[in-house]
């Protein structure tokens, strides 16, 4: 008799449980408001109006990325201690990758581009050293993926990814509400944020790095 094997969670599928959250909330805002001014007018007021959520949204916008500085640091401390060379090794090709796009790439466009931040108005400025003139992408959001994907992609858990996906979510949208982005600076982050992620898993898999570890 045959059995049918169980059709394993693939790279594609811990991607869409880490991003559908945030999406979600993303989707939710534009059908909602409709225009971008209008979600800044409306989280403006809510947030005078309700200080212990902003303060609350502030304190998860301000620790979520160093959280993962402090969870990196430590399993790299820790790997390295013990030996773990195939763990130090992911770690530092993530350490990477993140400089080079949540850090210089994120830069270098708010740099270019010159996106106004919320209640700034609408010109762009481009080539501006100015940081209200540096909206698009979200750094944060950027940030967040490309730490997070990786680890969620290199557990292949259901829940782990569902876990950490509902707190991206809360992170994107609190640069939203607390009016450090607009919605679309949130969804270029998230895609920035995607690829770094992805090019993460993909150099820890290539043979040359493995050879090194």
């Amino acid at each position: 008799m045959a059995y049918n094997t169980p059709m394993r969670a693939t790279p594609t599928l811990h991607w869409a449980l880490v991003s559908l959250p945030l999406l979600c909330v993303l989707a939710a805002l534009w059908l909602c408001f409709g225009t971008e001014p209008a979600v800044e007018a409306y989280f403006q007021a809510h947030a005078q109006a309700h200080p212990g959520l902003s303060a609350a949204l502030k304190f998860v916008t301000d620790w979520s990325n160093p959280a993962c500085y402090a969870g990196y640091g430590l399993a790299l401390l820790l790997a390295w201690r013990r030996g773990n060379r195939e763990t130090v090794r992911f770690i530092l090709i993530l350490l990477f990758v993140q400089l080079v796009v949540s850090l210089a790439a994120v830069h270098f466009i708010k740099y270019t581009i010159g996106r106004p931040r919320p209640g700034q108005g609408w010109y762009f400025d481009p080539l501006t050293t100015r940081g209200n003139y540096h909206s698009l992408p979200s750094g944060h959001t950027t940030e967040i993926m490309g730490w997070t994907l990786p680890l969620a992609l290199r557990r292949g858990r259901i829940w782990l990814s569902a876990a950490i996906g509902l707190a991206i979510g809360l992170v994107g949208f609190s640069r939203v509400y607390l009016g450090w982005h607009h919605p679309s600076d949130v969804f270029f982050g998230w895609l920035l944020g995607s690829f770094a992620g992805f090019a993460t898993h993909v150099l820890a898999q290539t043979a040359w790095f493995r050879k090194r570890a």
